[in-house]
This record gives structure tokens, C-alpha cells and sequence, in this order.
């Protein structure tokens, strides 16, 4: 168990690092396609990924959240020249959630003696290259349609499944950053700081070519958002980009206060956090996360 652990943080780095590539490319690209009705948009994202590069994917849309599942083989190589970086802190995975307009924000951040360490795998060439191209199919898709925004998914998330060693990647878009992106709005760097990724080790993926074994589900913006808050918190402390000295506690109310505004989150009445290594805790309203943006 502890080793797949290992592995399963380890692909989540290499994951991180392939995509602002994949993201500038999808960018630059321009949409010809005519406009597509909300009841056409997953056999069209089927029927163009199989035509135009000849991928067997399953396409299903709950409410505002496209999914998209991609079984493949052997999705993960050794890098041949691995990335080094240095550990300063050990995380472990927490929960957040926003629910009836409270913000509760869980972390367990402990500094450790830093060592330099190494990336032990990475995705496939090939793999990066057939998520870019999903990711091109579905931009095309998108912008195609109408001018209604209730007919345009607001969410769409891609697995990427290894169904020979049971394990796959999961990474969710919210459609609005996708546009920012393309109209140089917010740059490739902030838009992979909002992309969730995440992977999975299960013996249900082996040889599910369907993706039967998915909890397909509409993503509300409200998880969204705690769940992105979780992902930075992970980036800052993971990869890292702060100083063994820093004041964890400040530099996780930061993460939450620049995520709410980023997306003018106001919906909500109570910011609570919580460090589960110091027991200390610290519970702040609206007006106190807004007047900490201005600082």
C-alpha cells in the first residue's frame, strides 16, 4: 500500500509537469467547426476523437460536467532524465469541503529535513499527445456551440486509465478557465494552478474499456473550488515554493483568499481552517477574507 502511494504522488508530479504545453497548444488552436446542440456534444467529441486520431473513448454528460474516459495500456515510462526537486515538507491528504456557505480547509503539513529527490515516473510521449488532442476536440466543441451558457458544460473532466495495471489519472477543467486562457485573461501557469488532478489505484479499472467503474456525477463550483484550495495547498508545499521557515498557517490562508477571489466566490459566510499537526484553528467571516485581499 505505501508503495502505491508513492507511485500514485509520484505520476500526479509527472502529470503537472506535461500540461502548460498541452494547454498553450489548445490556445492557439481556432475553431471551424459549426455550432453543436448540448444532446450532440458527446457522440461529436466521440465520432472527431475517433476519426481524427483514432481514439476508442466513452463520453457521457450529468448535468453541466462532461466526462471523458480514455482506456489505454502501459500509460507511464521511467524518464530518462529525471526531474530533481527538493522535499521540505511531508503532506498528507486532507478533505475540504463548502457546504451551506461555510469553508472548512483541512491540512497536515509537517517541515522535514530537506533531501533532494528525484522523479521516478512519468506519463508516456504518447499518452501526453492523445490527452492534448482530446483536449483540442473538446475546446472546438465547446466554443462551437450557441451562445446559450446553460447548454455549455461548465465542467469536463478526462481519465486517462491504465487498464493493464489498474491505475489512471483524473484531471478536471471548469470551462470558464479554458476561456480565460484563450483570450490571455490568465496565463498558462495560473491556469494549471485550477486544473484538479488526481489519480486512483484500483482493481476495478483492470480492463474496464468503458469506464463502468466511475461514479459519473455533476461537479458543483462549490467542491471545485475547496477541492482547487486543496491542490494549491499541495503545489506550494510539494513542489516546493516556500522556505522550510514559512508560516504554514499564513501561506494556507493566502491560497484560500486568492482562490475566492480569482473567481469572485462570494457565496459563502464562513471560512474555518483547521492545522491537524498544531490542533490550532482559526474561523473567519466574509468581510475578513475580502478586507485580507486588499493587504
Amino acid at each position: 500500500m505505501m508503495k502505491s502511494k508513492l507511485f500514485s504522488k509520484s505520476l500526479v508530479k509527472a502529470a503537472l509537469k506535461i500540461l502548460p504545453l498541452i494547454l498553450f497548444l489548445s490556445a492557439c488552436s481556432s475553431s471551424t467547426e459549426p455550432s453543436f446542440l448540448k444532446e450532440d456534444i458527446t457522440q461529436a467529441i466521440t465520432d472527431i476523437c475517433k476519426k481524427e486520431y483514432k481514439l476508442d473513448l466513452s463520453t457521457k454528460l450529468v448535468g453541466n460536467t462532461l466526462w471523458v474516459y480514455m482506456p489505454l495500456e502501459n500509460i507511464i515510462t521511467k524518464p530518462e532524465k529525471p526531474e530533481k526537486y527538493l522535499e521540505r515538507f511531508l503532506l498528507e491528504d486532507t478533505k475540504n469541503s463548502l457546504n451551506e456557505k461555510i469553508l472548512k480547509v483541512n491540512y497536515l503539513i509537517r517541515p522535514t529535513t530537506e533531501k533532494e529527490k528525484q522523479q521516478e515516473v512519468t506519463l508516456d510521449k504518447s499518452v501526453n499527445e492523445k490527452i492534448f488532442n482530446i483536449l483540442q476536440v473538446i475546446r472546438r466543441v465547446l466554443f462551437s456551440m450557441g451562445s446559450a451558457k446553460k447548454d455549455i458544460p461548465q465542467f469536463f473532466c478526462i481519465v486517462t486509465a491504465d487498464i493493464k495495471n489498474g491505475f489512471e489519472l483524473k484531471q478536471v477543467f471548469y470551462f470558464l478557465d479554458l476561456k480565460k486562457l484563450s483570450y490571455s485573461f490568465i496565463s498558462q501557469t495560473e491556469y494549471q494552478h485550477r486544473i484538479l488532478q488526481d489519480t486512483a489505484i484500483s482493481a476495478e479499472i483492470l480492463g474496464d474499456r468503458t469506464g463502468k467503474h466511475l461514479n459519473y456525477r455533476d461537479i458543483t463550483l462549490e467542491e471545485f473550488l475547496a477541492d482547487q484550495i486543496q491542490n494549491r495547498i499541495k503545489l506550494k508545499f510539494q513542489k516546493p515554493e516556500v522556505e522550510a521557515d514559512v508560516d504554514i498557517d499564513k501561506e494556507v490562508l493566502k491560497i484560500v483568499t486568492y482562490t475566492l477571489t480569482a473567481y469572485q466566490f462570494k457565496d459563502f459566510s464562513l471560512v474555518e481552517l483547521a492545522n491537524l499537526v498544531t490542533g490550532k484553528k482559526m474561523i473567519l467571516n466574509q468581510a475578513s477574507i475580502l478586507a485580507n485581499t486588499r493587504e
